[in-house]
């Protein structure tokens, strides 16, 4: 559970869950901008079904199967919870599947770039003038460059030359099908979240220049459930790509600002936050 410090604060694990076809090395040098910002946080960063170490396997169909899929590793390797998520895209719909079935194993959330029904159509959740490109992924031969290149473009503002080359490499090492990139279209496209905000603390972050998922989602979420939104000005949708210290420096602002609050209700009589405030 959460500790109070006077000039800092210690974490329950955190989990990193990426989006559609990403895997846990695609976040890069954003763990160790994390760990740093948010200092004592221990962050395990996981695969989704069919993405990175676990491309031989199917991805699922549905969200709620991934779910299933992270709970199990977490417990395979030992790692109880409390835990606080942070999650882009994907897999920021698998943390919110996460908060509404096992409100009891989480202590926050952070949602990055995340679109979900029923809060926004079809047309924001995915723009339509990537439909093209993201077909021609789908149905042709192309080299692990290419492919990359193209994801590229569509997700991040700021990439270089060799963020493509790492990224080029990492998809020659574990390549994603072609059937798991479409299991996967079709479990995003399936989730729909709940109406209300699940009784876990949460932080929404978007990208006011995401050229993927219009950040009207993000606001739309943020909007019904009530919860702290901010918005980065010139980032795509790969936000802890282009400024991952930006990202960082906004979960612990948060935190902080929360940890100063007093205590809601929330499962058995227990907030996942202690009740302390934090000294001023």
């Amino acid at each position: 559970m959460y500790k109070h410090y006077r000039n800092g604060i210690e974490m329950s694990t955190w989990i990193f869950l990426r989006g559609l076809t990403r895997e846990r090395r695609h976040w890069g040098d954003f763990v160790e901008q994390f760990q740093q910002s948010v200092t004592g946080s221990q962050v395990v960063a996981l695969d989704l079904p069919g993405n990175g170490s676990l491309y031989q396997e199917s991805s699922p169909w549905c969200v709620q199967d991934m779910l299933a899929h992270c709970r199990q590793q977490l417990i395979h390797q030992g790692i109880k919870p409390p835990y606080s998520l942070l999650a882009m895209s994907l897999g920021g719909m698998v943390a919110v599947a996460w908060s509404s079935r096992h409100p009891q194993e989480i202590a926050s959330n952070v949602l990055i770039n995340c679109s979900m029904r029923p809060f926004s159509p079809f047309y924001k959740r995915l723009r339509p003038a990537n439909y093209g490109a993201l077909l021609r992924l789908a149905f042709s031969n192309v080299t692990s460059e290419a492919w990359e290149r193209t994801v590229l473009r569509l997700t991040s503002n700021m990439a270089s030359d060799e963020i493509l080359s790492r990224w080029s490499g990492m998809r020659m090492e574990c390549p994603v099908s072609r059937a798991n990139a479409l299991r996967q279209l079709v479990a995003a496209a399936g989730f729909r979240a709940p109406e209300t905000q699940p009784p876990v603390p949460t932080l929404v972050l978007a990208s006011e220049q995401d050229h993927l998922v219009s950040v009207e989602c993000s606001k739309a979420l943020a909007k019904h459930w009530q919860c702290r939104l901010r918005i980065h000005t010139s980032a795509g949708h790969d936000l802890t790509l282009d400024d991952g210290p930006w990202v960082a420096a906004q979960v612990r602002a948060w935190l902080l600002d929360t940890l100063g609050m007093p205590p809601e209700p929330a499962f058995n009589g227990v907030h996942p936050l202690l009740s302390e405030a934090r000294s001023r």
